[in-house]
């Protein structure tokens, strides 16, 4: 009897199934004892400090700034001053801040009945010290929630983290995922990102600066996305008017765009913004973050485009087989010159939500950026060679992409080590759509 090898199975959910798998192990990889979290925890800590420290002996509630200890320690005080706890202050920072905090207390005669502290704020060295350098402070009681098994890459920080880190890339990948599909593909969406962020934030600065108002920034945005179209509207003219290799147009003005850049902000990065400048990343709407509802909306958007629209068939119909789309009547052209301006837009709106989220722009950023949207789409599941691709399995690739590389952040593992990691993850994915087309991997390698 014969062994078979078995036809390459990996259909629509097949990506789906890879991601919740790398999820799966990079759990288990991460199971850590953790500091509890959540109500029950904050309650159970509130009950021992109203039983177990006398009223007139200070209580300071620690946790650290921007994680779920701070969260943390601010539930805790609020619930402490609601039930008449008056003798409680919060400290929610840096060691520093601690530190301030008991050097106040000194000065005043204090006297410190215990500390409440979770998660990250709990290994701050300065609470193993306070009894040597606060001596006064003796007796103190240092009181965390009880620990349990979690793993490091399922906390609620570590998820935003890989939300915050995809949406950039995610958003750019939609107009990659066209290109790629009629066959091209553009190496130029790093160097955008850098220049519509320097473009709006040169606009909001020449408008006032952090005094700037909120249609300044709207403007400014606008701009940035509108330079990027047109420079997207450019690269696709040379494509199909003069049949220029999408790869020598797009590298041209990847350097172009990016030496744009410098010669605009004169190589220094801008932050003299507003305060609302942070509100396109940073911003929240009826308590949805804003880049989730920008998520949503546009892969929705280019969803029905390609699927339900004349011209997300001619897109494929283009990247199928170009000449019999010619003799159908498709408009090669104009399709070209469509998807490159699609890129571009994109790439330019992600531009202005990398300077929103770090309230600045410079010309250096979104270095590389390209790779990894071009792996974020072919992970998805778009041919290199044209005609097939969907958006949706491009926004599960670019969730692949970040969770590989958060769940390598968590372990240690070196940058150099996840460089190759990717890398063969792409090749990986390539081989597997190579076999999809050929029918299997027998038929791949054996060349049939």
């Amino acid at each position: 009897m014969k062994w078979r090898i078995p036809k390459l199975s990996f259909g629509d959910y097949g990506m789906i199934v890879a991601l919740m798998g790398l999820c799966l192990l990079f759990s288990i990889l991460t199971l850590n004892r953790q500091s509890g979290f959540g109500a029950d925890a904050e309650d159970s800590l509130v009950e021992v400090t109203l039983e177990r420290v006398p009223d007139g002996r200070f209580v300071l509630v620690v946790g650290a700034d921007n994680t779920e200890s701070g969260a943390f320690a601010e539930n805790v005080f609020e619930k402490l001053v609601q039930l008449n706890r008056n003798d409680v202050e919060l400290i929610v920072g840096s060691p520093r801040d601690l530190r301030l905090a008991l050097d106040s207390l000194r000065e005043k005669d204090g006297s410190l009945g215990a500390v409440l502290t979770s998660g990250d704020a709990s290994k701050w060295l300065v609470l193993e010290q306070i009894e040597r350098n606060y001596p006064e402070f003796s007796g103190f009681r240092l009181e965390s929630p009880r620990e349990r098994l979690w793993p490091d890459f399922l906390k609620a920080s570590n998820l935003l983290a890989i939300v915050e880190r995809i949406v950039v890339i995610a958003i750019i990948a939609i107009g990659m995922t066209m290109v790629i599909i009629t066959g091209g593909i553009d190496l130029s969406v790093g160097s955008l990102i850098a220049l519509s962020a320097v473009v709006g934030a040169t606009v909001v600065k020449s408008m006032g600066g952090p005094d700037a108002s909120g249609f300044a920034v709207a403007l400014g945005f606008a701009a940035g996305i509108a330079c990027c179209g047109s420079i997207g509207l450019i690269a696709g003219g040379l494509v199909s008017r003069f049949k220029v290799a999408a790869f020598i147009v797009t590298l041209g003005i990847m350097m172009m765009a990016r030496g744009l850049a410098f010669m605009t902000t004169g190589g220094f990065s801008i932050d003299q913004v507003p305060d609302s400048f942070v509100w396109l990343a940073q911003g929240r709407l009826l308590g949805i973050p804003n880049t989730v509802i920008l998520l949503i909306l546009i892969y929705s958007i280019a969803h029905v485009f390609m699927t339900h629209t004349r011209y997300g068939r001619y897109i494929y119909a283009v990247g199928g087989n170009a000449e019999a789309a010619r003799l159908a009547g498709v408009p090669i052209g104009l399709v070209i010159a469509l998807v490159y301006t699609v890129s571009g837009l994109t790439a330019g709106l992600g531009g202005c939500l990398q300077a929103s989220m770090v309230r600045a722009a410079a010309p250096n950023m979104a270095n590389m950026y390209e790779l990894y949207v071009i792996a974020a789409v072919v992970v998805g599941g778009t041919s290199l060679s044209g005609g097939s691709g969907r958006v949706f399995g491009t926004l599960i690739g670019a969730f692949i992409i970040a969770v590989i590389q958060n769940g390598m952040n968590l372990l240690g593992i070196k940058s150099y080590a996840q460089m190759f990691t990717l890398g063969c993850v792409i090749v990986l994915a390539v081989l597997l759509d190579k076999a999809r087309q050929s029918g299997g991997f027998k038929a791949l390698f054996l060349g049939r």
